[in-house]
């Protein structure tokens, strides 16, 4: 595990841990929680993207059906 240093505004950091305390955590815990989740939402979106584009492929219903230009923007009331 590799340490990373940041600098946060005194204030921003004592209101950080409080609240982590509250919470029974620490700021580190949250931060690195924070790091994975941001690190690897661009592969679940990735991964998502591809799973619609299988189902899609999979599909032989999009071949079969020309949607016009109003029904695609009807609106329902």
């Amino acid at each position: 595990m590799s340490n990373l240093t940041i600098t946060v505004d005194a204030d921003v950091l004592k209101r950080a841990r409080m609240r982590a305390l509250e919470q029974g955590t620490s700021v580190n815990k949250v931060v690195r929680q924070y790091l994975e989740s941001y690190a690897g939402a661009r592969e679940a979106q990735l991964s998502a993207v591809r799973d619609l584009m299988d189902l899609s492929r999979s599909s032989d219903t999009h071949a079969q059906r020309r949607w016009t230009r109003d029904e695609l923007h009807e609106r329902r009331g």
